[in-house]
């Protein structure tokens, strides 16, 4: 089956980024409606939320003796110029750490919250007029597969980071362009995080979802922006992932071609 031919652009690039960033209002919208789905949602979100906020402080806290370690050539400099060179390698460092900390958060959620986040995903679904094409998979293959997928996209997303981070000293730009296409490719790889569930009920892995999205890569990237923004958000992780997993249930559909209207 050539996937890349089943989601058709029907829109310009704007528009579409829009509609992405559109599916997201939609999947809070569905979310906040329905109590049952915001008492599966939280649990998972909390506990993993709580994880890396204490990861995030612990690299506040030692991001001075950090950026002294990568600086040492400038341990013999003025005090201004050291300090301003270690002012900028602390916020690449922070820069970097809040990048990965909004990836990996994703990833470690969900393989907490995975029989959480699919219930939630399947519900949405059913309010949609069911899932066609549907397998069973079992509980434990499911998570294997969800776990070897996630830590697939984390280690890409670290192979991407690093550049990123890199690219954080260079001064202006890397503190305008680099930040911009940081959300843009955190974005990406959420979007692709994120539709797991609505994909693994219809027997389809990581390739075939990713060619999927690609058909029509701006939906994805206004879904994944706008789910990349509100992860900054102090606590946004923790209230809007189970959102984002509604949302993204109507991103995966959309991209299947199937119907994205309540029933």
């Amino acid at each position: 089956m050539d996937v890349t031919s089943i989601a058709k652009p029907v829109t310009g690039a704007a528009g579409r980024f829009f509609a992405g960033v559109g599916l997201l209002l939609r999947g809070i919208g569905l979310y906040v409606r329905s109590p049952g789905l915001m008492l599966l949602g939280v649990v998972p979100a909390l506990i993993s939320g709580a994880f890396f906020v204490s990861a995030f402080a612990a690299l506040v806290w030692f991001v001075d003796d950090l950026a002294a370690l990568v600086t040492p050539f400038a341990d013999d400099w003025s005090g201004t110029w050291r300090g301003l060179v270690r002012v900028v390698a602390g916020l690449a460092f922070l820069g970097l750490g809040g990048l990965l900390g909004v990836l990996t958060f994703t990833a470690v959620t969900l393989v907490i919250g995975d029989p959480f986040y699919e219930k939630i995903s399947e519900r949405v679904e059913e309010r949609l007029g069911g899932t066609p094409g549907a397998v069973d998979v079992p509980f434990w293959s499911s998570l294997r597969r969800s776990l070897a997928d996630s830590v697939r996209l984390v280690a890409l997303s670290v192979l991407v980071g690093i550049p990123l981070f890199l690219a954080g000293f260079i001064p202006v730009v890397g503190q305008t362009v680099v930040p911009v296409i940081g959300a843009a490719v955190g974005g990406w790889f959420l979007a692709v995080e994120l539709v797991g569930a609505p994909f693994y009920r219809r027997g389809m892995r990581l390739p075939e979802r990713r060619s999927l999205l690609k058909a029509d890569r701006p939906t994805a990237l206004g879904f994944g922006v706008a789910v990349f923004v509100c992860f900054l958000i102090p606590l946004g992780a923790v209230l809007v992932m189970p959102a984002a997993v509604a949302g993204a249930t109507l991103l995966a559909r959309r991209s299947l071609g199937q119907s994205i209207q309540e029933s």
